[in-house]
């Protein structure tokens, strides 16, 4: 009888948790917002303790500036940008409304509009709730609530599993990719929220052909090697690109004009 209860909360709950993602995917969400931006924070915190901050100014202005018209048109808030020292090329963006991004990503871009496909689409992961869903799913499953307090141990086994599972794993030598699904699903948002911000949204496709041709001959870097494959996110954005130029050309008939560079 106790067993047949416990299966139909545990079902309740399940359909309680039911959520639309911004592009109408359905999610498993049942973890409270404010508790995984704490993670996010803590997360964050702690990167900050262990890498080195740049103490390039143009650097950090350029990607405050992108950052700053993306978040804009995400919503708002208060988001804190930090640009690490460091040469992989990489971006990430946590709950909590934390962004972070490495020298080499800013130095492998060609322009503005490029880095601010990059920082877009990691935003959608936040917009989209993916922490909280891969969070959700894992709880459903196995953990439980020893994730929550395992973040803040970043060296242990539990805390890398938590951390990874905010989308930064590979900062403590755990890799925890975003599903296909999650990928796909940020490249949208991202490429709309670009465009809803007046950066030109042909150069995301741009970008992912020079990180292509930047990873010819060696193993995927670390910001594509858990991406879809090259040819099918520039299909998927081609496809979806007269949307996005579309929004575009409504936000520059709105002046909106970054200049970031």
């Amino acid at each position: 009888m106790f067993k047949k209860k416990l299966s139909v909360l545990v079902i309740a709950s399940l359909l309680a948790a039911c959520a639309v993602s911004p592009t109408g995917r359905n999610q498993l969400v049942f973890m409270p917002d404010a508790q995984i931006n704490q993670m996010g924070l803590q997360a964050f915190d702690t990167l900050k303790q262990e890498k080195p901050i740049s103490n390039n100014a143009r650097y950090t202005q350029v990607a405050r500036c992108i950052a700053q018209a993306l978040t804009r048109e995400a919503g708002g808030g208060n988001w804190e940008v930090v640009v690490f020292e460091d040469q992989s090329p990489n971006a990430f963006a946590l709950p909590g409304n934390k962004i972070g991004v490495h020298t080499g990503m800013i130095q492998l871009v060609e322009n503005q509009d490029q880095l601010a496909a990059v920082i877009g689409h990691e935003i959608g992961h936040v917009q989209a709730r993916h922490s909280n869903e891969r969070v959700s799913q894992e709880m459903a499953v196995s953990q439980g609530m020893a994730l929550i307090q395992a973040v803040s141990a970043p060296q242990t086994a539990l805390g890398q599993t938590a951390i990874g599972l905010l989308g930064i794993g590979a900062q403590y030598g755990v890799l925890m990719p975003y599903s296909r699904t999650h990928e796909s699903e940020a490249d949208i948002i991202g490429v709309d929220l670009m465009a809803k911000a007046g950066f030109d949204p042909r150069q995301s496709i741009n970008l992912w052909q020079k990180m292509d041709q930047t990873a010819q001959g060696q193993q995927p870097i670390e910001f594509m090697s858990t991406h879809p494959s090259h040819s099918t996110r520039i299909q998927d954005l081609n496809q979806h690109m007269p949307a996005a130029m579309g929004l575009f050309q409504q936000a520059q008939s709105m002046g909106k004009q970054p200049r970031c560079n």
